[in-house]
């Protein structure tokens, strides 16, 4: 193969790589944590112990509660004691497990966010923890908790339209699963064989690949900030936060994890020869004949 065509199809498949890496990254994650819901729920199971969240959901209950009671001039002092026991009970071991159990049953309304261009919301049914909280109201003696209606009280923490560039990347890319990630892998390596240097060739891609993934974490901030740029004042702010960062942490260690190794792939193939020859063993010089008299 001519010198010219290969380094062509060296750099067409070494650029390849590095913009099939960040895809990669997405079309993985959105395929085995966000698409499986055994990974979904370990991913959303933490923000039980979210400060945040955990406010968002005290404040459903309680506004749930408050509208189905009315005791007069004590609606302050048991909206009170009500948001009390809703806080209370959000540090439970209880509320964990029925946190989880609203995660599972919210798992396909998620994988409906990310994939359709429908404006639903993903939100979590809060009808267990009401009814705990009911059931602890009427052990206190609180009037009027035992006729309580346990609604499907529900707190938002997503919306479709919320979600900008990424619905649209991943309805995209969630199909595609591994094959991203080993079409980028293979790629990498053929620009590599194909080059005439190929220890440039393995620098260029090393610093390709990092470049890739800095963009990849730079996407995954400017989607954080948009997500939360224009969010309705019954939403908490905080809350959706922690969500997507819930969501998005595996991305963020994915990304720092394939910089740094693009970094030292590169670092390597730039300090290898230089390392061989400052340890390469110096000739000495022998000293001259002397001249028989």
């Amino acid at each position: 193969m001519p010198r010219s065509v290969r380094s062509t199809l060296s750099a067409v498949l070494l650029v390849l790589a590095c913009l099939l890496v960040p895809l990669g990254a997405l079309s993985t994650w959105s395929r085995y944590e966000i698409g499986d819901a055994d990974n979904y729920v370990a991913t959303m199971a933490p923000l039980a112990s979210d400060p945040a969240v955990r406010s968002a959901v005290a404040d459903a209950v309680t506004g749930a509660v408050m509208e189905e009671i009315d005791v007069g001039p004590l609606q302050g002092a048991v909206e009170s004691f009500v948001r009390d026991a809703a806080g209370s009970f959000t540090e439970t071991a209880a509320y964990k497990t029925a946190w989880n159990a609203a995660n599972r049953a919210a798992h396909d309304a998620v994988q409906r966010a990310l994939s359709d261009d429908s404006d639903g919301a993903v939100t979590i049914d809060l009808a267990p923890i009401t009814q705990r909280i009911k059931q602890q109201l009427s052990d206190d003696g609180v009037p009027f908790a035992s006729k309580i209606p346990v609604e499907h009280t529900e707190v938002t923490v997503m919306r479709s339209k919320d979600l900008g560039w990424l619905r649209q990347v991943i309805q995209l890319l969630q199909s595609a699963g591994l094959w991203l990630p080993v079409a980028a892998a293979v790629s990498a390596v053929g620009g590599v064989l194909a080059a005439g240097r190929r220890r440039r060739a393995v620098v260029v891609a090393g610093l390709g690949i990092a470049l890739a993934a800095g963009l990849l974490l730079g996407a995954v901030a400017v989607g954080r900030a948009l997500t939360l740029s224009d969010l309705p004042p019954d939403i908490s702010r905080g809350a959706v936060g922690s969500v997507y960062d819930a969501l998005t942490e595996s991305l963020w260690v994915a990304g720092w994890v394939v910089l740094g190794a693009g970094t030292l792939l590169a670092l390597g193939a730039w300090l290898a020869p230089r390392v061989r020859r400052a340890a390469a063993p110096r000739a000495v010089p022998r000293a001259p004949t002397p001249l028989r008299p």
